[in-house]
């Protein structure tokens, strides 16, 4: 029998949670034996209890502290006995059929290491959850041309293909990667460590690949309660240890450059329109770089 570890890190999201745990038992094939390993980040909106009333065959792992998405999923990871590991967020639900056609992909296709379904938003819509490794291009789009040039940097395909990275939202990898790449980067708090995961892999001669048959809908930001202002201050940090730690010392110097061409001019902008947001979010990243 197929066996599948499903980890869902969570972080006060008890009613996103409960949902979540409801699609996954009630989406999972009876010919795939399950575990469901849910790992609580210091929660306080009582998460873990509902885990404990609601979901007794989960396996819950307390942290007494916030441990970010990296170490959080790590100890998921550590804990995991299934052959297949489900990377999941707390904020996603499973639409009838997704799980089988993960774990049945990577059953028939044995040259593929990793997979990952079409997310989408609760409307049906597509979300753009695969995308380039961050070369100099690829982040000069992101910082300067992100309105026009999304597409090049991060989309959902038309058709299931080989990616470069999937996001950490959803994917489903053999056991044995994880066990040969390690975990995720725990020196990433939130934000860009699934794509330096992503990137390991692949330096390793691991393949990654987008399903679009298999459907998980993703809500969103369902931990993140700042906004806009902390995912752009964890990219900038994300960006700069990616660099430092995979590419040249020339590579760094003009990435840092393009970050702070990037915040001068959101600054500006701020100070132009008196808009607060943009002075304080830019501020603290010029300050990051």
């Amino acid at each position: 029998m197929k066996t599948l570890s499903v980890i869902i890190l969570s972080y006060n999201t008890k009613d996103l949670l409960k949902k979540c745990l409801e699609s996954v038992i009630n989406c999972t094939p009876t010919d795939i034996k399950i575990e469901i390993i849910v790992v609580d980040n210091a929660s306080t909106d009582g998460s873990a209890s509902m885990v404990e009333r609601n979901f007794p065959e989960v396996k819950l792992i307390r942290s007494k502290k916030n441990l970010g998405y990296a170490k959080g999923n790590n100890l998921g990871i550590r804990a995991s006995l299934g052959e297949y590991v489900l990377i999941l967020n707390s904020d996603t639900v499973i639409k009838k059929g997704a799980i089988d056609k993960l774990v049945n992909f990577l059953e028939k296709n044995k040259q593929i290491d990793i997979v990952g379904p079409r997310l989408l938003n609760v409307d049906g819509s597509f979300q753009a959850n695969c995308g380039r490794f961050p070369n100099l291009p690829v982040v000069f789009v992101m910082l300067f041309k992100e309105h026009w040039g999304s597409k090049y940097v991060r989309w959902s395909p038309e058709t299931s293909q080989f990616v470069d990275w999937l996001m950490g939202a959803a994917f489903m990898a053999r056991k044995r990667v994880f066990e040969k790449v390690g975990g995720f980067d725990e020196k990433i708090f939130m934000y860009m460590e699934e794509v330096e995961w992503f990137y390991r892999a692949k330096k390793a001669g691991m393949k990654s690949y987008f399903l679009k048959d298999a459907e998980i809908i993703h809500l969103g930001r369902g931990s993140s309660k700042t906004g806009k202002k902390e995912p752009i201050l964890n990219i900038y940090r994300g960006l700069i240890h990616f660099y430092k730690k995979h590419r040249s010392v020339l590579e760094l110097i003009i990435l840092r450059f393009m970050l702070k061409l990037k915040a001068i001019g959101a600054l500006v902008i701020g100070y132009l329109t008196n808009n607060n947001y943009l002075k304080e979010t830019y501020g603290e990243a010029f300050r990051l770089v």
